[in-house]
């Protein structure tokens, strides 16, 4: 007597069963009601899974997060005019002192370089429209949006607290500048644009070029006399809070299509090594 769990062998001479391709369980797919051991990578997440882990973002953090640093611009501002009287503090003083000492000619030019890329024509209008434009032709409209609006918004706000604060300009520039030394605007513009696009390529090497860029700017314009370094600070912190205010606003479209294209390279990338896959050799029938 056989076991009721245990597989019986057909009788001799009756003729086999095969399993038909509907019974028999497609490659890689999982039992039923067995989870599956291993988290599959984003680019290769079915279209339920993705729109499960984009309403699962969190947007509490960044929120919080930009929140904070705003208001700590802000209130850095605060502090200069209300203590200070808008004059420079004693760290500010040491800094434009030793950064003096430092002028060189190509110094003098690396500066003059970055006043150029961070502000006027080239900073406000040109570097933000391309990197839209590029945005969009790579089929990132939510991203190229989020960009805007953080370009836009970041800038806003300093012209905000520029005339709210109306800190004076060190006297010995290197350039001429508009009105309204506190936060500096070519800072916030690097910190904004270093945020947004490390939001939107979200990359170890994105970040930290977006970092460098940053320090580089604020260390220029200190050097060119245009800011304190207490303006860059808050620059920095206003610039990134905006950026980081907006990714709360726009954080689940902007996950929904960055996963909708890692899922569409995933696919191009697959119909390409399958189509450089050489077929197997069929073996001759013996004679």
């Amino acid at each position: 007597m056989t076991a009721p769990d245990e597989p019986t062998e057909p009788a001799e001479g009756a003729p086999r069963t095969e399993p038909s391709p509907a019974d028999t369980p497609a490659a890689g797919a999982q039992p039923a009601g067995r989870p599956d051991a291993t988290a599959a990578p984003a680019d290769d997440l079915a279209p339920h899974q993705r729109a499960a882990r984009v309403h699962r973002m969190a947007r509490r953090v960044p929120l919080i997060a930009g929140g904070i640093a705003v208001a700590m611009g802000a209130l850095l501002g605060l502090v200069i005019a209300v203590r200070a009287g808008g004059l420079p503090l004693g760290v500010d003083e040491e800094w434009s002192l030793e950064l003096a000492d430092t002028r060189s000619p190509a110094a003098d030019v690396f500066a003059l370089f970055m006043n150029m890329l961070g502000g006027g024509i080239v900073g406000v209008i040109v570097v933000p429209v391309g990197i839209t434009i590029v945005l969009l032709v790579l089929r990132r409209p939510w991203a190229a949006l989020y960009f805007a609006l953080a370009s836009a918004g970041s800038g806003l706000v300093v012209q905000v607290l520029k005339e709210l604060y109306g800190r004076p300009r060190p006297e010995d520039m290197m350039v001429t500048s508009d009105f309204g030394s506190f936060p500096s605007g070519h800072v916030a513009n690097a910190a904004t644009i270093a945020v947004a696009l490390g939001i939107i390529v979200p990359r170890v090497w994105v970040w930290v070029a977006g970092a460098i860029y940053t320090v580089l700017m604020a260390i220029s314009r200190t050097y060119l006399g245009v800011h304190w370094l207490t303006d860059t600070i808050g620059g920095a912190l206003v610039g990134a809070g905006v950026a980081l205010l907006l990714w709360a606003a726009l954080a689940v479209p902007l996950e929904r299509e960055r996963l909708a294209r890692l899922a569409r390279i995933s696919e191009r990338n697959a119909a390409l090594a399958q189509a450089h896959v050489t077929p197997p050799s069929h073996p001759r029938p013996r004679r």
